[in-house]
């Protein structure tokens, strides 16, 4: 089982460095909203709750990477369905749950990959993790980059009309990237969202900054082991619905 899914995430890793003008789009990107925000608000900022801007965002640009990259398979998965080209992979000598698990890890590998070069960043800007921070990280990692890659998919099957696809798409990206403690400390978040709050607080991305930014020793005060069963509890929900969701659009006719 392991060997077939391994195959088939395989197969959507080397169709990601294809893309290479949108994957250094994304890095420029990524690197401008550090440069950016950090330049423009580090004097800006109220100090009591932000003394340093470019070390709070770093962290949460680790989970905007990571959340980019890995929903970038949704968009190959909607093609897939519009093509048709879901037919050949149901033909495949491989079970359906492979299948499905492949692919999930495929979009997980990318966000991997991806967010590697972050973590050097973050070393430099912000500070070297201890060994066990360095496990809660990757463990951070690799269930945000699942999570993602599965609710990406799972989004991209809804429908086989592309405006569509695109629009969910869209709006579940944009709620998570802003309704998020990316680039917002928690008081800010509080008054900005008032009842909403909680609800930002404990979104995946928000818990797996909060996470970033303890490992690498912009937060202390964090509650390490509740954030890491919260980010497994999220994880092992999407990736359930997103397989239910993936499965039965994947069979389904017109």
């Amino acid at each position: 089982m392991a060997s077939s899914i391994l195959v088939i995430a395989s197969r959507d890793l080397k169709r990601f460095w294809s893309y290479k003008f949108w994957l250094a789009g994304q890095v420029v990107m990524n690197v401008a909203d550090i440069v950016i925000f950090g330049l423009l608000f580090n004097n800006m900022v109220n100090r009591s709750l932000i003394p340093d801007y470019i070390k709070f965002v770093t962290p949460g640009i680790l989970s905007l990477a990571l959340f980019i990259s890995s929903f970038s398979i949704g968009r190959e998965v909607g093609v897939e369905l519009r093509r048709e080209v879901t037919d050949y992979l149901l033909s495949l000598p491989v079970s359906r749950l492979e299948l499905v698990l492949g692919r999930f890890v495929g979009g997980a590998f990318r966000g991997l990959i991806y967010q590697s070069g972050f973590l050097v960043l973050a070393m430099l800007l912000v500070g070297q993790p201890s060994p066990a921070a360095w496990l809660v990280i990757a463990y951070t990692s690799i269930l945000l980059s699942l999570a993602m890659s599965g609710l990406s998919i799972a989004l991209s099957t809804v429908t086989r009309d592309f405006n569509l696809q695109a629009t969910i798409r869209s709006v579940v990206y944009y709620m998570l990237f802003f309704f998020s403690n990316i680039f917002y400390p928690t008081q800010v978040v509080s008054m900005r969202f008032g009842p909403l709050a909680p609800f930002v607080a404990y979104s995946p991305l928000s818990i797996a900054t909060t996470l970033y930014r303890w490992g690498f020793g912009y937060l202390r005060d964090v509650d390490v082991v509740s954030n890491m069963l919260l980010l497994g509890v999220w994880t092992i929900v999407l990736l359930i619905l997103s397989s239910v969701i993936y499965l039965r659009n994947l069979t389904r006719r017109g």
